[in-house]
Order: structure tokens, then sequence, then C-alpha cells
């Protein structure tokens, strides 16, 4: 059994693969020419982002009985046709839910209270208090879209704040525990005053977030995107800024995103992304919410297992 890893990934992956008795090969900075020259040799392949593993690709793979992503969303990856194909396909998003997690709630603190500003004042020998009061989270009715791993882990951490949480999943009902409040969208639509998205992108949610949903909100909002930058329209996103009501917004991945994650493209010419990087009442990571070291080892952990115990099965 020969597995193909083609991008970075924690050593522990392929140490426990090839402990398990398979033959593995990390071969980085392949082409996309390459790499549809050498799969048909493969049973397994492990990726990252990078590849977008298309039609092309799996029919290349005439062998190929999974496909891993050391992550968590499975966009670069034609999962209906691997499926036609009888290929199997992981993903590990149990391995940096506790990342994102905490990370969105980090965002949201460091919204509410200013911290971006006030610490860039203090290095400047500048001493404002009232101008930089912030907000609390006690209180606050906090929306979560999407309660899979992502979404429930941030609900999780939000159990001491004593804020009031209610998520809306469109494809799930009956996760409603100590938690949470199940709802439906129109629900939350009355009642969040803050929303975390926590959706995968595909065909449904691209630019779900958009000027129509915008508006259904009774409120004005705090928006927090630490899913993919696609699942916000950015356009509508600014001008919910402009006209308030967007109140703040924490995001963590953007649409000027390139396939990879890796870098950020249009940055320069978008004028819309000029006024997310100027605007106060934004915070701007880069795609880091899961990105811990701990992440990196757990989900390579997690898909080991999964890889393993798929193979010895068949």
């Amino acid at each position: 059994m020969q597995i193909l890893i083609i991008h970075k990934v924690h050593k522990t992956l392929q140490q426990q693969l090839i402990s398990s008795g398979f033959k593995v090969d990390t071969i980085l900075n392949l082409s996309r020419e390459d790499i549809i020259k050498i799969l048909p040799q493969y049973d397994g392949l492990v990726v990252r982002s990078a590849l977008k593993v298309d039609r092309e690709v799996i029919a290349a793979a005439s062998k190929l009985k999974f496909i891993a992503r050391l992550g968590a969303g499975l966009e670069n990856i034609d999962t209906l046709y691997a499926a036609e194909k009888g290929i199997e396909v992981f993903g590990a998003p149990e391995g940096n839910r506790s990342a994102v997690g905490e990370h969105s709630l980090g965002m949201l603190l460091n919204l509410f209270n200013k911290i971006n500003i006030a610490d860039a004042q203090v290095r400047k020998g500048i001493w404002q208090r009232e101008e930089n009061r912030g907000e609390e989270v006690e209180g606050k009715t906090i929306g979560i879209i999407g309660y899979g791993n992502m979404g429930s882990a941030f609900a999780k951490r939000l159990c001491g704040f004593e804020a009031n949480i209610i998520a809306y999943d469109k494809y799930k009902v009956g996760f409603q525990n100590e938690f949470v409040e199940e709802v439906s969208l129109d629900v939350l639509f009355e009642r969040a005053d803050i929303v975390s998205l926590h959706v995968p992108l595909q065909d449904d949610t691209f630019h779900m977030f958009n000027m129509e949903f915008i508006q259904s909100f009774k409120k004005n909002i705090v928006l927090i995107n630490t899913s993919r930058g696609a699942v916000v329209e950015t356009s509508a996103l600014v001008e919910g800024l402009k006209n308030s009501k967007i109140i703040g917004a924490c995001l963590d991945v953007l649409e000027f995103e390139g396939m990879s994650f890796e870098d950020i493209e249009q940055q320069e010419t978008s004028s819309d992304f000029v006024f997310l990087s100027n605007a106060e009442n934004v915070i701007l990571s880069p795609h880091i919410a899961g990105w811990t070291h701990q992440s990196n080892e757990k989900m390579a952990n997690i898909l080991a297992a999964k890889i393993i115990l798929y193979l010895q099965n068949k």
C-alpha cells in the first residue's frame, strides 16, 4: 500500500503510517502536472489546500483508495466525483476545533475591549481611558450559524461568560444541549447581537452573508467569520459597516485569499480591502484561527487514525 504526501504535514502522520506497515513518500513542491503524472502509482493521497483535487486529478489516480486532507474544509476536493470512483475522503476538523473556538473568542474580546487600538496608543505614550471604554459579552445574545465541530467548540468556550448562546444549522437538528439553544434562522435574525459563522464553503453558502442576509437582522450586529472568506460577500459587509448595520467585524478569513490560504490577492486594488484594513471596528487575522502548534499535531494524529482504520478494514 503506497501513500503520497504532497504538502508539509506534522511528522507524526508519516511516522504512524509507516509504523502501520504502509509505504509513504513525502514529495513536496511538485507541480500539478508532476502530481498527475505520478499519482497512478499510489493508493492514497494526503494534501492540504494548495492542490485542487478535481476530476482531472482524480481520474488520473487509477489506484487511489482515499484522499486525506490535513484540515477542516473539503472544498478543494471534488468529493462527489471521488465518491463515484469509490474513493474515500477524509478531513480532520476535530483536530483544530479547539483552536478555532479560542481564536473566535479572542477576536471578539479584542474587538469589544479595543485591545489593538489601546495597545498601539500606549506604545506611543497615549493614555486614553474613556475613549477606550469597552463592551461586555455578558448579557449579549450570540448567534452561531453552523453547529458542527467549530460552532460547538465556540459555544463551549462561551459558556462562562453568562451570554445567551443560540445556534442554527441548516443541515442538522436536535443538537440543543447545556451550551446552546437550538433555534430557527428567523429566531436568530430576531435575537442575535453577535453572529459567528461556522459553515463549509459550498454552492449554497457562497456569499450567504450578503446584503439581504444582513438586512434580515433586527438588531445592529457584530460579525465573526472564521469559516471561509467567500461565505461573506465583502462588498455587502463593507456597506453594512458603513451604514452601521454591522457595528464591528472579526475576520480571520477574507474573500481575497488565494486557494492555498497562504497569500492574499487584490489587496492593493480593492477599495473594500482598503476600507477593512483601515477600519478601527474591524479585527483581521491571516486565516490562523485553527493554526496552532497543538492543532497541527492533533490533526495529523486524527488523520492517521482515520487512514489506518480505513485501510486495515479494507
